[in-house]
């Protein structure tokens, strides 16, 4: 029996659209070339902060956000961010009698303004909070831990295979493997991406039919 889906955030519950689309505007390149650019890294497997990388070698990353944010141009989400199935499957879900939680790599200053959107989710953490990041084997631990269930009882959703399929597979949980964003689509019908997700969905929404089917 399904206890706990715990989401991953980037392509997953949030588009990424206004955070490269703020780099682009930021380093003081045309938006369509910074989505060429990670598309392009996307596709070599490559950590998606190479994007950024390509365009300023040598890039000092955490002083590059301290710039922004001293700017008034630092990490913002609102409303507009959530993929239009987040609420209604979150919402779903916790109707059912699932433990919702929300873990994924971002900031904890994404934490604090995810928590401020007040999703229907009991609990809502990122990487930089807990000071573990995937796809290391403790920050799924945690998961674990948190989610109050047995790792057979808990499904992982995300679209990156390298950062949630295979490390979450690996931590015994269950997993759906979402066909959004850049990884999600590029990886779709990899092998062993197909061979390791218990379910692949298109939509958040049909994870509320997989916890009524029971099908684990």
């Amino acid at each position: 029996m399904i206890e706990a889906m715990v989401f991953d955030i980037g392509e997953t519950l949030i588009s990424d659209t206004r955070y490269w689309e703020s780099w682009a505007d930021w380093l003081g390149i045309p938006r369509h070339t910074m989505s060429a650019l990670v598309g392009a890294v996307v596709s070599q497997g490559r950590d998606n902060a190479d994007a950024l990388r390509l365009i300023r070698p040598g890039l000092d990353l955490p002083a590059a956000h301290a710039a922004r944010r001293t700017a008034g141009r630092g990490e913002f989400l609102d409303e507009s961010d959530l993929y239009p199935d987040v609420r209604p499957a979150l919402g779903g879900l916790r109707k059912l009698g699932i433990r919702v939680l929300v873990a994924g790599n971002q900031s904890a200053r994404a934490g604090e303004l995810l928590r401020g959107l007040d999703l229907p989710a009991d609990l809502i953490a990122t990487s930089e909070e807990w000071g573990v990041a995937k796809p290391s084997p403790e920050f799924f631990a945690r998961i674990v831990e948190l989610a109050q269930a047995e790792p057979h009882e808990i499904v992982y959703v995300g679209d990156h295979p390298a950062n949630d399929v295979f490390p979450a597979k690996d931590a015994g949980l269950l997993v759906a493997h979402l066909r959004r964003g850049p990884w999600g689509h590029l990886w779709a019908d990899d092998p062993e991406t197909v061979r390791a997700a218990d379910w692949r969905i298109g939509s958040l929404t049909d994870l509320t039919s997989i916890v009524s089917n029971q099908t684990v």
